[in-house]
């Protein structure tokens, strides 16, 4: 009988921890996302329906609780892209709710603060089993430990100069795929990303984090023909003939009002 109860215990047990097991699909958040991010300029650029999500906050906590009740030994126990898209996820995720703590009265991302209160550092959320910031998620983390660039594709700080929230949740078996378009949508966009004259005009992102494109110039050549609409542009882009510089960030909260 004792060896009976002792089987029994280890179906329940197992089927209580598969029935915990996180969804690696991200359901909620990928819900959240289809229903509330607005696409612009065909496919390049987004803005998020922060009123319409602030409305929903509550199904945003409840995919947010499930994500700090990750477990370390559980996140190594997965594959590489199910913990990119682990992070990435939670990364935008909790800048979402970060932003509602405070909408509609908020302009931008720095009105928290940059030397109290920054956003970016500000351990204000749990995650595996310790207090975490954004920014933890950012360089600690994923930088550290992937070293893929894309992931820069892939973070959005709410603002209208960072790449765009993507309308759909980041899932291991389509990540490649996922930060790949991320990529040719980001860099396709001319207001973030051109060629003017001579000069190869980029996003701040590039000079901020210029260690995660070295070398740069090779880096752009794989993208010349996202950068510049004529043959003659692209070329000198692809031979490492443009001369670079950095376009202002816009910090303007990333809200379709």
């Amino acid at each position: 009988m004792d060896a009976r109860l002792a089987v029994l215990a280890g179906v329940f047990w197992a089927s209580a921890a598969c029935s915990q097991a996180f969804d690696h699909s991200h359901q909620a958040w990928d819900a959240l996302l289809k229903k509330h991010v607005a696409v612009l300029d065909h496919g390049k650029a987004s803005q998020l329906r922060y009123a319409g999500m602030a409305r929903d906050r509550a199904a945003l906590k409840g995919y947010l609780e499930k994500v700090s009740a990750v477990k370390d030994a559980e996140f190594e126990r997965w594959t590489a892209p199910q913990q990119m898209a682990f992070l990435i996820n939670a990364y935008n995720a909790f800048m979402v709710e970060k932003i509602l703590t405070r909408y509609p009265d908020i302009k931008s991302v720095w009105d928290f603060g940059k030397l109290f209160g920054n956003p970016f550092k500000d351990r204000f959320f749990t995650l595996l089993q310790q207090p975490f910031s954004l920014d933890g998620i950012e360089h600690e983390t994923l930088r550290k430990r992937f070293r893929e660039p894309r992931v820069h594709y892939a973070l959005n700080c709410a603002s209208v100069g960072c790449p765009m929230l993507r309308e759909e949740a980041y899932v291991g078996p389509r990540l490649e795929r996922q930060l790949e378009e991320q990529a040719v949508r980001f860099l396709s966009d001319r207001s973030r990303n051109r060629l003017a004259g001579t000069k190869l005009e980029v996003s701040r992102i590039f000079d901020w984090y210029k260690e995660d494109f070295e070398p740069r110039p090779a880096y752009f050549a794989r993208y010349a023909k996202l950068l510049s609409n004529d043959a003659a542009g692209q070329q000198l882009i692809a031979g490492g003939g443009a001369t670079l510089s950095f376009l202002e960030y816009d910090w303007a909260l990333n809200d379709a009002r």
